[in-house]
Protein backbone atom coordinates (compact mmCIF):
# COMPACT_ATOMS: atom_id res chain seq x y z
CA UNK A 1 0.00 0.00 0.00
CA UNK A 2 1.42 3.40 -1.00
CA UNK A 3 1.02 6.25 1.47
CA UNK A 4 0.82 9.95 0.70
CA UNK A 5 2.21 12.51 3.12
CA UNK A 6 -1.34 13.25 4.24
CA UNK A 7 -1.81 9.58 5.07
CA UNK A 8 1.52 9.60 6.86
CA UNK A 9 0.37 12.44 9.07
CA UNK A 10 -2.83 10.58 9.91
CA UNK A 11 -0.89 7.43 10.71
CA UNK A 12 1.61 9.30 12.85
CA UNK A 13 -1.23 11.01 14.70
CA UNK A 14 -2.85 7.66 15.41
CA UNK A 15 0.35 5.94 16.45
CA UNK A 16 2.04 8.65 18.48
CA UNK A 17 -0.14 8.61 21.63
CA UNK A 18 0.07 4.84 21.99
CA UNK A 19 3.77 4.60 21.24
CA UNK A 20 5.18 7.74 22.76
CA UNK A 21 3.01 8.93 25.61
CA UNK A 22 3.78 5.71 27.47
CA UNK A 23 7.36 6.97 27.79
CA UNK A 24 8.13 9.14 30.84
CA UNK A 25 6.59 12.59 30.72
CA UNK A 26 9.96 14.12 31.47
CA UNK A 27 11.51 12.85 28.23
CA UNK A 28 12.81 15.84 26.34
CA UNK A 29 13.75 13.63 23.41
CA UNK A 30 10.26 12.22 22.84
CA UNK A 31 9.02 12.89 19.31
CA UNK A 32 5.80 14.81 18.91
CA UNK A 33 3.23 13.97 16.27
CA UNK A 34 4.38 16.81 14.04
CA UNK A 35 8.02 15.81 14.39
CA UNK A 36 7.23 12.20 13.62
CA UNK A 37 5.25 13.15 10.54
CA UNK A 38 8.05 15.30 9.13
CA UNK A 39 11.02 13.06 9.95
CA UNK A 40 9.82 9.52 9.34
CA UNK A 41 11.62 9.51 6.00
CA UNK A 42 14.99 9.87 7.74
CA UNK A 43 14.40 6.70 9.73
CA UNK A 44 14.12 4.52 6.65
CA UNK A 45 15.83 4.15 3.31
CA UNK A 46 12.41 3.65 1.73
CA UNK A 47 10.74 6.81 0.36
CA UNK A 48 7.56 7.70 2.22
CA UNK A 49 5.46 7.13 -0.85
CA UNK A 50 6.74 3.55 -1.14
CA UNK A 51 6.25 2.58 2.50
CA UNK A 52 3.85 -0.17 3.47
CA UNK A 53 1.79 0.13 6.64
CA UNK A 54 4.31 -2.06 8.45
CA UNK A 55 7.22 0.03 7.15
CA UNK A 56 5.50 3.16 8.40
CA UNK A 57 4.89 1.75 11.87
CA UNK A 58 8.54 0.73 12.22
CA UNK A 59 9.70 4.11 10.91
CA UNK A 60 7.54 5.96 13.45
CA UNK A 61 9.00 3.83 16.23
CA UNK A 62 12.54 4.40 14.98
CA UNK A 63 12.04 8.17 14.86
CA UNK A 64 10.85 8.20 18.46
CA UNK A 65 13.85 6.15 19.62
CA UNK A 66 16.27 8.26 17.58
CA UNK A 67 14.92 11.46 19.15
CA UNK A 68 15.44 10.01 22.62
CA UNK A 69 18.91 8.78 21.67
CA UNK A 70 19.92 12.22 20.44
CA UNK A 71 18.85 13.87 23.71
CA UNK A 72 20.55 11.16 25.76
CA UNK A 73 23.83 11.62 23.90
CA UNK A 74 23.72 15.34 24.58
CA UNK A 75 23.04 14.70 28.28
CA UNK A 76 25.62 11.88 28.48
CA UNK A 77 22.93 9.51 29.76
CA UNK A 78 24.89 6.33 29.18
CA UNK A 79 22.20 3.83 30.15
CA UNK A 80 19.64 5.43 27.86
CA UNK A 81 22.16 5.56 25.00
CA UNK A 82 22.97 1.90 25.52
CA UNK A 83 19.31 0.82 25.67
CA UNK A 84 18.28 2.95 22.69
CA UNK A 85 21.12 1.64 20.55
CA UNK A 86 20.23 -1.92 21.50
CA UNK A 87 16.65 -1.37 20.40
CA UNK A 88 17.76 0.23 17.13
CA UNK A 89 20.28 -2.53 16.46
CA UNK A 90 17.55 -5.12 16.97
CA UNK A 91 15.27 -3.10 14.70
CA UNK A 92 12.13 -5.14 15.27
CA UNK A 93 8.86 -3.39 16.13
CA UNK A 94 8.75 -5.40 19.36
CA UNK A 95 12.20 -4.22 20.49
CA UNK A 96 11.52 -0.60 19.58
CA UNK A 97 8.14 -0.60 21.28
CA UNK A 98 9.55 -2.29 24.41
CA UNK A 99 12.18 0.44 24.70
CA UNK A 100 9.59 3.20 24.39
CA UNK A 101 7.12 1.61 26.79
CA UNK A 102 9.44 0.37 29.55
CA UNK A 103 13.12 0.30 28.63
CA UNK A 104 13.53 4.05 28.33
CA UNK A 105 11.97 4.73 31.72
CA UNK A 106 14.18 2.12 33.39
CA UNK A 107 17.35 3.29 31.67
CA UNK A 108 16.66 6.95 32.48
CA UNK A 109 16.18 6.02 36.13
CA UNK A 110 19.56 4.28 36.09
CA UNK A 111 21.22 7.41 34.70
CA UNK A 112 19.36 9.58 37.18
CA UNK A 113 20.62 7.50 40.10
CA UNK A 114 24.19 8.00 38.89
CA UNK A 115 23.64 11.75 38.56
CA UNK A 116 22.14 12.00 42.04
CA UNK A 117 24.98 9.97 43.54
CA UNK A 118 27.44 12.49 42.09
CA UNK A 119 25.45 15.42 43.44
CA UNK A 120 25.26 13.71 46.83
CA UNK A 121 29.02 13.23 46.96
CA UNK A 122 29.67 16.93 46.28
CA UNK A 123 26.98 18.00 48.76
CA UNK A 124 28.51 15.85 51.49
CA UNK A 125 31.91 17.43 50.89
CA UNK A 126 30.36 20.91 51.05
CA UNK A 127 28.19 20.05 54.07
CA UNK A 128 25.07 21.06 52.13
CA UNK A 129 22.61 19.45 54.49
CA UNK A 130 19.42 20.19 52.58
CA UNK A 131 20.83 18.75 49.35
CA UNK A 132 22.11 15.67 51.18
CA UNK A 133 18.70 15.17 52.76
CA UNK A 134 16.78 15.62 49.50
CA UNK A 135 19.17 13.46 47.47
CA UNK A 136 19.00 10.64 50.01
CA UNK A 137 15.20 10.86 50.06
CA UNK A 138 15.06 10.51 46.28
CA UNK A 139 17.47 7.57 46.30
CA UNK A 140 15.59 5.90 49.16
CA UNK A 141 12.31 6.27 47.24
CA UNK A 142 14.01 4.87 44.15
CA UNK A 143 11.12 5.40 41.73
CA UNK A 144 11.89 6.96 38.34
CA UNK A 145 9.47 9.76 39.20
CA UNK A 146 11.17 10.62 42.50
CA UNK A 147 14.63 10.54 40.94
CA UNK A 148 13.57 12.79 38.07
CA UNK A 149 11.71 15.18 40.39
CA UNK A 150 14.85 15.69 42.47
CA UNK A 151 16.96 16.46 39.39
CA UNK A 152 14.38 18.79 37.83
CA UNK A 153 13.22 20.74 40.90
CA UNK A 154 14.23 19.24 44.23
CA UNK A 155 17.97 19.76 43.83
CA UNK A 156 17.55 23.41 42.88
CA UNK A 157 15.27 24.08 45.85
CA UNK A 158 17.49 22.22 48.33
CA UNK A 159 20.62 23.97 47.08
CA UNK A 160 18.90 27.32 47.53
CA UNK A 161 18.10 26.38 51.12
CA UNK A 162 21.75 25.54 51.79
CA UNK A 163 22.89 28.70 50.03
CA UNK A 164 20.67 30.84 52.24
CA UNK A 165 22.26 29.26 55.30
CA UNK A 166 25.74 29.90 53.92
CA UNK A 167 24.94 33.55 53.22
CA UNK A 168 23.43 33.97 56.67
CA UNK A 169 26.72 32.76 58.16
CA UNK A 170 28.59 35.39 56.17
CA UNK A 171 26.27 38.06 57.53
CA UNK A 172 26.74 36.77 61.08
CA UNK A 173 30.51 37.07 60.85
CA UNK A 174 31.67 40.33 62.55
CA UNK A 175 34.61 40.47 60.12
CA UNK A 176 32.32 40.79 57.09
CA UNK A 177 32.98 44.09 55.33
CA UNK A 178 30.15 46.57 54.73
CA UNK A 179 30.39 46.03 50.97
CA UNK A 180 30.23 42.26 51.30
CA UNK A 181 27.36 42.57 53.76
CA UNK A 182 25.42 44.71 51.32
CA UNK A 183 25.99 42.22 48.50
CA UNK A 184 24.90 39.33 50.72
CA UNK A 185 21.75 41.12 51.80
CA UNK A 186 20.97 41.94 48.18
CA UNK A 187 21.22 38.26 47.25
CA UNK A 188 18.93 37.28 50.13
CA UNK A 189 16.44 39.99 49.20
CA UNK A 190 16.37 38.67 45.64
CA UNK A 191 15.86 35.19 47.02
CA UNK A 192 16.04 33.25 43.77
CA UNK A 193 18.25 30.15 43.66
CA UNK A 194 20.21 31.78 40.83
CA UNK A 195 20.93 34.97 42.80
CA UNK A 196 21.96 33.05 45.91
CA UNK A 197 24.27 30.74 43.97
CA UNK A 198 25.79 33.61 41.97
CA UNK A 199 26.67 35.47 45.14
CA UNK A 200 28.40 32.46 46.67
CA UNK A 201 30.26 31.50 43.51
CA UNK A 202 31.12 34.95 42.15
CA UNK A 203 29.54 37.95 43.83
CA UNK A 204 31.32 37.80 47.15
CA UNK A 205 34.70 37.56 45.43
CA UNK A 206 33.88 40.44 43.11
CA UNK A 207 33.10 42.63 46.14
CA UNK A 208 36.39 41.79 47.85
CA UNK A 209 38.42 42.13 44.65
Amino acid sequence: MRLTRAALTVAATALTPALLLSAPAFAEGTATTAAVATTVTTASDVPVGDMSDDDLRVAVLRVAVLRILDAAQQNNDKAVVRAANAALDDGSPEALRAFLETGYRQAQAEDDRVAIARILGVAQQNNDKAVVRAANAALDDGSPEALRAFLETGYRQAQAEDDRVAIARILADPATSPALRAAAEKALDDGTPEALRYFLEHGRYEVDA
